[in-house]
């Protein structure tokens, strides 16, 4: 097998600048981003009442994925989450193949962000100001993680702010109550799939920590430590601002929301802090779009490092310690996307390419234990599982044109194997 590992002081080799609270943070930023303000409604329309099950499921599998990727980022403490990981414990292809996921699924996501921040800032000019958001971001990226840890921690406690102010004035509302969230569209098993399916989207930032393993100092001690709190925070946080949206709005209103924690503040009685609400959407997107960039660009680092992608993307800043190429290109694609790009296409094709790239992650973690037994093996096919099934539930032009961007990937690879034969022989 192919190391995990890059000689020590190597030029190419990035800096360990980051420990447990910063690596927390940039989990945080990426999993209470847009998800948060945007997703309740949808998830609403597929689940009704049973929006709660939802959430519960996308938690469920999003501990195992946390747990998988803690145990191999623990083994593999290199750049590239689960590209590296599929690599090395099920071969080159599943290792490219998840890469390749990750890339096109998460560029999707950076731009549904930047939407996300250009429709809160300015409906009216909403791509330009996306544009603008993914310079701005990239622009930081490049100066170095440190300074993206540190703006993303200022970021993730003022978005934090926000939303305990929306779950105080729902809870405090005398609208509020358990009876409204009964009701609602009908409940069905596949309409909880689809809304864990639509949830687990906003849930998968931990991923930027696993994908920053080269950075983080004791790899083996801070990724698995801050992949749990991260994501036990934000299912907390996920936890109460639904059932606030649900005792004030009930299912039914709620699913028809556009902006539903907007929506939630007003029927409370509160409307004057709409407009806070606004501002914490659009800064919450911006913080998620931070730590996206930020984790792409590191899976970009590793496929180039393998020649999976261009080579000259695996430079890394001799100042500033980052993959500047690598940062530099995603910025380029993701701002071309966000110029033309439908944010709710974008999210649910984001949806797809995410839980394919953790079924790669859970079946390398299935294979640390051996014959697969006991609760070391239980996690990863729990994962495993649970990511096929609501990728599958997902709306079916999402699953189609994520299947058939994943098939693409898939030819690519097996097309440049056969030149790489031909010209061996």
């Amino acid at each position: 097998m192919r190391r995990a590992s890059r000689t020590a002081g190597a030029p190419d080799e990035l800096e360990r600048r980051l420990g447990v609270p910063d690596a927390v943070v940039i989990g945080l930023g990426a999993m209470l981003g847009a998800g948060i303000f945007a997703a309740p409604g949808p998830a609403a329309r597929a689940a009704g009442s049973a929006l709660l099950a939802g959430l519960a499921v996308a938690a469920v599998v999003a501990y195992c994925n946390a747990t998988s990727s803690a145990r191999l980022a623990a083994r593999y403490p290199a750049s590239g989450g689960a590209y590296v990981y599929g690599r090395e414990r099920l071969g080159a292809f599943w290792g490219y193949l998840a890469g390749w996921a990750f890339v096109t699924g998460k560029t999707a996501s950076c731009a549904a962000m930047a939407l996300t921040v250009g429709t809160y800032v300015s409906p009216a000019h909403a791509h330009v100001v996306a544009v603008g958001a993914v310079v701005v971001v990239t622009a930081v990226d490049y100066a170095g993680v440190r300074k993206s840890a540190w703006l993303t921690r200022v970021i993730v406690t003022l978005v934090l702010a926000v939303l305990a102010a929306v779950v105080a004035v729902s809870l405090a509302a005398g609208t509020a109550g358990v009876t409204h969230a009964g009701g609602g569209p009908r409940v069905s098993f596949g309409g909880v799939l689809q809304a864990g399916g639509l949830l687990f989207f906003a849930f998968a930032g931990y991923a930027r920590i696993a994908t920053l393993g080269e950075e983080v100092r004791d790899p083996a001690r801070t990724v698995p430590r801050a992949v749990r709190l991260a994501l036990g925070t934000t299912v907390v946080v996920y936890a109460l601002v639904a059932v606030s949206a649900l005792t004030v709005l009930g299912p039914g209103r709620l699913a028809e929301s556009p902006a539903p924690l907007v929506e939630t503040v007003r029927a409370a009685g509160a409307g004057r802090l709409a407009p806070v609400v606004r501002a914490g959407a659009a800064l919450a997107s911006l913080g998620s779009l931070l730590a996206l960039v930020l984790g792409v660009s590191r899976t970009v680092l590793a496929m180039a490092r393998d020649r999976h992608l261009p080579p000259v993307l695996s430079a890394v800043h001799p100042r500033f310690k980052v993959p500047h190429r690598a940062g530099a290109a995603v910025g380029a694609v993701v701002a071309v996307v966000a110029a033309v790009a439908d944010v709710r296409a974008a999210i649910g094709f984001s949806s797809f390419g995410v839980l394919a790239y953790y079924a790669v992650a859970n079946a390398s973690a299935w294979t640390l234990s051996g014959t697969g037994g006991g609760r070391a093996g239980l996690v990863p096919a729990v994962g495993l599982a649970g990511c096929l099934a609501l990728a599958l539930a997902l709306p079916m032009a999402s699953v189609i044109s994520g299947a058939a961007v994943l098939a693409a990937g898939a030819a690519i690879y097996g097309a440049r194997r056969a030149l790489a034969g031909r010209a061996a022989a």
